[in-house]
């Protein structure tokens, strides 16, 4: 993949939210909707993106599909792990979002528990609840 198709990747907010989550290690779809509070179609929408161009890689579990970042790519293109590692840290939205990956990790839930229930962030307090 050419090196304009990675800059147009990361050229996105949402892409770039879901980077910064699978920096701390693998995601399924439906974990990565739920912490970033978007849409299914949304996420595979962006998860395409950064898949096409090389960023992510997947693989299928049962019926669930995992994301991952491609580490060959960040050695290829060192500027991609120096923003994932220093400059997102720097963003109160990114820095958000690590936090409600920590409490969805805590949390023990499952994507099995994902799909039975509708598990959200409270935006004012940002607490994990089911509703």
């Amino acid at each position: 993949m050419g090196l304009i198709q990675i800059i147009k990747a990361l050229s996105d907010e949402t892409r770039l939210r879901i980077l910064n989550l699978l920096r701390q290690g693998e995601l399924c779809v439906c974990e990565i909707e739920t912490i970033l509070g978007i849409t299914q179609s949304n996420t595979s929408r962006h998860l395409n993106k950064l898949t096409y161009a090389n960023i992510v890689e997947f693989y299928k579990k049962a019926q669930y599909v995992y994301y991952k970042i491609n580490e060959d790519i960040l050695k290829r293109y060192s500027f991609i792990k120096e923003i994932l590692d220093n400059e997102l840290i720097r963003e109160e939205l990114y820095r958000t979002d690590l936090e409600k990956l920590r409490r969805y990790r805590e949390s023990k839930l499952s994507c099995d528990d994902l799909r039975r229930n509708k598990v959200c962030f409270e935006e004012e307090n940002q607490n994990l609840f089911i509703e």
